[in-house]
């Protein structure tokens, strides 16, 4: 989850007190010749490379580019949470048509932001301000993360799965919740007792790492659950988890779940995971700009929530462990999709985004 030191712009320093790396610019060689739509994006801490949520988001921008060859794409990276209102500020005063903010971490300064520039369009990823001027993108991915924990109950040879996060916030913990909750319908589902190590959702307590960033406090995290038996683990924790990825690949003692992008192709760990829990944030992200673009105003109301039946979340091909997950499990894991899409399953999360 983010990155950042001195905007700038056109040779102006627009903001000195903004600890963060200079805006990325990638501007259009072709185009219509007349003013640009700028689309500009702050990150959070985690950064543009953290394999997560700012990459797809960076992602969603490019491809928006890619389809409008009027619009121009720039980002900022924030070091810390102070610099989340400056590097947004930064953005208002150089004049963004859009300003996209991501990550659940950046609501309260978005909030700020948006409240104190009430004709500026601001968006973000993970979280809903509810102000009118921030269009929000929510992801309900405790219904991809049900398939998951479905999935990795039948792959565990122990008995046991875990899953960590990163922080106790909602866009972490819902995923924790759906995984234990697809732990707990297979268990029903085949008179089985698999448990879940890292998280209750009863109480709402887990294990953290409380941080996005360092890998090592991933890895010390998913050692613990090892230690306890977990042979299938899911981290939501951004760049952290890639600890818990890099050390499973090189011991083979367990298999990892990732979240948010297909780990194969986010990561160098692709033999170790089973799958990825998917955000679609890049679709999500591309075609906000391209409406607001196209001059439509984004409505923060109903804004857009991501579910497995409009394809907002999913779980990925799997990849290195297509031979290894039995076609009987492979099935089931695919009508438990279809059946939460027809909401044959309902899939609950005190952190679910409301519809």
């Amino acid at each position: 989850m983010r990155i950042a030191s001195a905007i700038v712009a056109g040779g102006l320093v627009l903001g000195a007190a903004a600890c963060g790396e200079a805006p990325k610019d990638e501007k259009n060689a072709g185009g219509t010749g007349g003013k640009k739509f700028s689309a500009c994006m702050v990150t959070d801490v985690g950064g543009i490379d953290d394999k997560s949520f700012n990459t797809s988001a960076w992602k969603g921008l490019q491809e928006a580019k890619a389809a409008n060859d009027n619009i121009e794409i720039k980002n900022v990276q924030s070091k810390a949470e102070a610099d989340y209102e400056v590097n947004l500020t930064g953005f208002v005063n150089q004049k963004c048509d859009f300003i996209l903010a991501v990550g659940g971490l950046m609501s309260d300064a978005t909030k700020k932001a948006a409240q104190a520039n009430p004709n500026q369009q601001f968006a973000i990823v993970d979280s809903n301000p509810g102000v009118d001027n921030i269009y929000p993108m929510q992801f309900d991915t405790a219904q991809a993360a049900f398939q998951a924990g479905y999935l990795a109950a039948g792959m565990s040879k122990t008995g046991k799965v875990g899953t960590y996060g990163g922080l106790p916030i909602p866009p972490v913990t819902i995923f924790m919740d759906g995984f234990a909750d697809g732990v707990a319908y297979y268990n029903k589902a085949k008179g089985k007792n698999v448990q879940v190590i890292g998280w209750d959702k009863a109480t709402q307590k887990g294990s953290f790492t409380n941080d996005f960033v360092k890998q090592d406090e991933g890895k010390k995290v998913s050692d613990a659950l090892v230690a306890q038996g977990a042979d299938v683990i899911m981290p939501v924790a951004g760049g952290s988890g890639l600890g818990t990825t890099a050390a499973a690949q090189a011991n083979g003692k367990y298999s990892v779940i990732w979240v948010d992008v297909d780990g194969c192709e986010s990561t160098p760990n692709c033999p170790a995971l089973v799958t990825t829990v998917v955000k679609n944030i890049p679709d999500a992200v591309k075609e906000a700009v391209l409406k607001a673009a196209g001059g439509e105003k984004l409505q923060a109301k109903p804004g857009f929530v991501g579910t497995l039946a409009n394809n907002g979340v999913s779980i990925a091909p799997y990849h290195d462990f297509d031979s290894k997950v039995p076609a009987d499990l492979k099935a089931e894991v695919d009508k438990i999709k279809a059946d939460i899409a027809a909401g044959t399953i309902t899939v609950t999360s005190k952190a679910q985004p409301t519809k």
